[in-house]
Parts: structure tokens; sequence; C-alpha cells
């Protein structure tokens, strides 16, 4: 078998076997006999310890080279990276929860690596297993013709397509709104005081939530309701299903350069309003690359002439959206930045048919930002603040529709 095809066949090949051992329950992770090394032979050895057997999968994609493990399911809790992994043929190792059931382990190349053995030993005697790789370099071509994302039901939503604009919100019906908790899973966003840009904004989108049905006159759905990852074409594919009206994208994230504090609400540009915006954009987007997910051709020149089309309807309610949120968080104290209305390329906020916009709560590199998001009574006023910006936007924005139709 050729070693373009192996890497592949792996995920077939060897989640069989692991079926035929009956494995189903969460395995453990085992850190005292879990590693990455270089082999000896200029290539890398991968051996990971777990209190079980699990069926896994195997696949490399490019732009730029990542091999990815797929496992169901571990549990990672005590395996730190940086004792994990020991060489520097490996740039970075990330691993989390990725899909209900699914585990991920995503590890970035710094050049082309191919599965050259596999091997999972079970002792049949203490219940252990030791999943082993060898990867051996490989050359540019035949990387990237094996290189992809096997298309397997339920592992994602299919890729979201260019959507008619759907009819406007008459007053008639509540508001769908779709609120977007950033990160999640294998990705955990910023990190900070012992907490996590994921769990935090689990938490608030949750509150929020309930703050808006207690209001009336809104629906509302999450694009995730627990510690999962969610693509980012997922989360815009998710709000297409639902039928939103709204999309909120809710983040704290961290910025090592000036001293970023303060609530803001950004809108979709692709020219950033400013270095730290762009900064923030590049972030956001990396957690779908260290999460593993194949980003090669996503690109379709085509597709965005008629998705700007669409942003022109869509762009003036971002934008009244983007002032009514940040007036209305104002109004509850704050803090706001001293920019709190910003523009950048934010992969999330591109459906062009639904008024989306990211809302930075803070920044977890403030300590005050950090102590606000952590106290219950702080996000409550935020809560609150956002649902005032949602219904004074709503108002004018009927008004405004009722007027374009006489």
């Amino acid at each position: 078998m050729s070693r373009i095809f192996y890497a592949i066949a792996l995920i077939w090949a060897l989640t069989g076997a692991a079926l035929a051992h009956d494995f189903s329950a969460l395995a453990r992770v085992l850190p005292d006999q879990s590693r990455i090394t270089d082999d000896g032979r200029a290539g890398v050895r991968v051996e990971l310890g777990l209190s079980q057997g699990v069926p896994y999968r195997v696949f490399t994609l490019r732009d730029p080279y990542r091999m990815v493990l797929d496992f169901q399911e571990v549990d990672w809790t005590g395996l730190e990276a940086d004792t994990f992994l020991q060489t520097d043929r490996i740039s970075d190792v990330q691993f989390g929860a990725y899909v209900p059931g699914w585990s991920r382990m995503v590890l970035e190349l710094g050049a082309p690596l191919a599965v050259d053995t596999s091997e999972l030993k079970v002792d049949q005697v203490a219940g252990t297993a030791k999943l082993s790789l060898s990867l051996m370099g490989t050359d540019f071509d035949s990387f990237t013709a094996s290189a992809g994302a096997p298309r397997q039901p339920g592992w994602d939503l299919p890729e979201p397509a260019v959507t008619p604009v759907m009819p406007g919100q008459d007053g008639t019906r509540p508001l769908l709104v779709m609120l977007d908790p950033g990160h999640g899973g294998i990705d955990p966003g910023a990190e900070a005081g012992g907490t996590d840009e994921k769990t935090l904004m689990l938490t608030f989108a949750r509150e929020l939530r309930e703050a808006l049905l207690r209001a009336g006159g809104y629906q509302v759905v999450l694009t995730r309701v627990d510690d999962h990852f969610v693509s980012l074409e997922r989360r815009i594919a998710l709000a297409h299903q639902a039928g939103a009206d709204v999309f909120i994208s809710l983040h704290a994230d961290i910025l090592s350069e000036g001293r970023a504090h303060g609530a803001a609400v950004y809108t979709l540009s692709d020219d950033a309003s400013d270095v730290a915006s762009h900064k923030l954009a590049e972030r956001h987007d990396r957690g779908d690359l260290i999460s593993g997910v194949d980003l090669s051709g996503a690109d379709d020149q085509v597709a965005d002439v008629l998705l700007d089309i669409a942003r022109q309807e869509t762009r003036p309610r971002t934008d009244a959206l983007a002032r009514a949120l940040a007036k209305g968080m104002a109004q509850q104290g704050g803090p706001m930045n001293t920019r709190p209305i910003r523009t950048a390329s934010f992969s999330v906020l591109k459906a062009a048919d639904i008024p989306s916009v990211l809302v930075e709560l803070g920044f977890l590199s403030s300590p005050r930002d950090l102590k606000n998001i952590q106290n219950s009574e702080w996000r409550r006023g935020m809560a609150l603040g956002i649902l005032n910006g949602l219904e004074q936007w709503r108002q004018e924005d009927l008004v405004k529709r009722s007027l374009i139709g006489q």
C-alpha cells in the first residue's frame, strides 16, 4: 500500500479494528506514557497512553501542514503540551473535545510528514492501551495528494451555500436571536486567571438567553450549548438553518500589545479599523486552524461577489445594531472601550443576509475586565444592556423597513 493512501486508509481500517475490541466508554489519557519525540531516523514518533482502547482515525491537512487524530472519546485531563511535545519537528500540538462523542488532537507540522507505521496495543490484563505512530518525511506533492478531511455524516454540517435574503421582521413574530459563545472544545480561546474564554462566554450566553426569554418577544438559539468545538462556517450555517434575524458572537479576548480594555462591538469589514482589530480577527480565525478544520479551497470569488451584493441591504442594519448594542451596554455602566464601535474581517460575521456583530465583553489581558467578566452581577448588567440595545434596534429597524416598503 502506498504511503499516500495509507494515511487515508487508517481512517477506516484502524477504526474498524478498534471497534472489534468493543471500546465504548470514555478513555483517559495517561500523561506519563505519552510523548512526541524524534525517532532517530529523521522522523517523529507519537506515543499516546490511554486507559483503554478507543476507535480513532488519522488524516492530514495542508495550508498549513497539519496531522489530525480523532478519537472516540478521550479525556485529556493531565496532559500538558509542554511536556508532551519533545521535538521541534512538530511546531505545536493542540487537543480537546471536538463534536459530541469525539475528541481531537492536531499536530502542526513544520514540514510535510506522513504515517509510516501505526499500532494500537491493548494490554489484555490491565485493559490499558498505547497508540504508536511513526511519522516520516514526505514530498510536497505526495502530501498534497493525500491531504483533506474525510467526509463523514455526523461530523459537521454541509458547507453553507449562498442563501436568498429571508423575509424581514415585521414585528408580528418573536425576534430570533442566534447567540454564538466563542471558541469551545479543542479551542479554549484566551486564557487568564485560571479560566478561559470558551467557558466564560458559554456562561454569559446562557445568562443572556435567559434575560431575552424573560423579556418576551424573543426566540434564542445557541451555536453551542456545551464545551464542544464549532467551526466558524458551521456557526454561520447554524444561523441560516435556524432562520435567525440577528447573529451575536460573544468573546473576551487577549491583546498582548497596548492596553486594550473595555467592551466593544465589531462589524464586518475587509479593512480593519485599527491594528488591534486586525490582530483580533487573525486570532479568532486561528481557532479553526489549530482545531484541524480543512481550510483549503475556502475562497470563491464568484460567491464573494454575490455575497457582497446581498450585504448591501444588510450592512446599514448591522451598523445600526452595533451602535444600539454599544449604547445599551454603556448605559449599564460598561466600561466601554475608548473606540466602542470597530470593524475587522471576522469570518464568523460573514452571513450576508443576517445582521451580525461580534461583542467583545472585555479583554482578559486587563485585570479589571477579567474581574468584571467573572462577576455575575456585572454580567447581569451587560445582559440587560444588550437586551435594551436589541429592543431599541428592533423598534427603529421596523420603522425604517416600513418606510422603505411604502
